[in-house]
């Protein structure tokens, strides 16, 4: 929990300084313009790839498979929608790492291992309302 309070202090804290970094650079209109664009690309591109996502889970869970890849992906690219939605280079970076698919398969394996290891750990609770 620690690392959650910590990180919501230091990345606005580096977005603001790389916004005032680079309104010396080209000016504060074209970084305004710049995150609007890539506000717009990224949320465009995060919802083509959630839905494509969306319809391999569906193929797989009609084939009777469990669509884990899939969510694993589901779960990247909503995580990069969030980033690329708010406003910064640092998050839109990020954001676009997660969403676009050559660059997710990194954090699939890493986020997959996770989440083994919390299952293997029993730290999943999962009810029947």
């Amino acid at each position: 929990m620690r690392w959650l309070l910590l990180a919501f202090i230091i990345i606005p804290a580096v977005e603001i300084g790389v916004f005032v970094w680079a309104g010396g650079i080209i000016g504060p209109w074209w970084v305004i313009g710049l995150i609007i664009l890539t506000g717009i690309v990224g949320v465009s591109l995060a919802r083509k790839e959630g839905l494509d996502a969306w319809r391999r889970a569906q193929n797989e869970m009609n084939q009777g498979q469990p669509p884990g890849d899939a969510i694993i992906d589901g779960i990247c690219i909503f995580v990069g929608g969030v980033f690329l939605f708010a406003p910064g280079f640092v998050t839109d970076i990020a954001g676009f790492i997660l969403v676009l698919p050559f660059t997710r398969s990194p954090f699939k394996g890493m986020l997959e291992r996770l989440l083994r290891n919390l299952a293997a750990k029993s730290t999943f609770i999962y009810r029947r309302w």
